[in-house]
């Protein structure tokens, strides 16, 4: 943190990041970099911290298995899988893949087997995001994959801090390969 707080604070202007919007803070919380931290944009991906928060803070049996239907699959970005329909994985898998893989229809599957069924899981995500204080965010989604799922640099550093919290969210994002 005070490595990075020195580097940000030496520069001048912008520190030639491409992306639109950013935001770099401190242990405390600080801002260190802000560029255009307000505005709200879709988030894609990053999406699927929130669904593994969600499922984590419900108390869902991760040993349970959830198997893989066409009813998980992308017809929004039409993006491919590794996970054939009839795939029967554990929860606790589902999480692992859609948080270090990126994988939709883990992300999906993990939305649609939720008490209630997605659109219940998609209210416990705008939930969730209103007790963390993001106001600027939206969820429409488990995966990430419609452009309804919005957020600011903001949230996303409220969303991001609370998911280091989770252990399993910390093993995923810091796994290279599942055995």
């Amino acid at each position: 943190s005070a490595l990075l707080a020195s580097h940000f604070a030496n520069l001048e202007g912008s520190p030639g990041l491409r992306s639109a919007s950013a935001m770099v803070t401190g242990t405390g919380g600080e801002v260190i970099y802000g560029k255009d931290i307000a505005t709200v944009r879709p988030i894609a991906s990053i999406t699927k911290l929130m669904t593994a928060m969600v499922i984590l803070d419900s108390g869902l049996d991760l040993d349970a298995k959830i198997t893989v239907t066409k009813a998980d699959r992308d017809l929004v970005q039409l993006t491919g899988s590794r996970l054939e329909y009839g795939a029967s994985l554990s929860r606790r898998e589902m999480i692992m893949l859609a948080i270090m893989a990126s994988e939709n229809r883990a992300a999906t599957a993990l939305g649609r087997t939720w008490p209630g069924g997605m659109k219940q899981f998609v209210m416990a995500m705008n939930e969730k995001a209103a007790q963390l204080g993001m106001d600027s965010s939206h969820f429409a989604d488990p995966a990430g994959l419609s452009v309804e799922n919005t957020s600011t640099a903001r949230d996303l550093v409220k969303m991001v801090s609370a998911a280091n919290a989770y252990a399993l969210i910390r093993e995923a994002s810091t796994t290279t390969r599942l055995e």
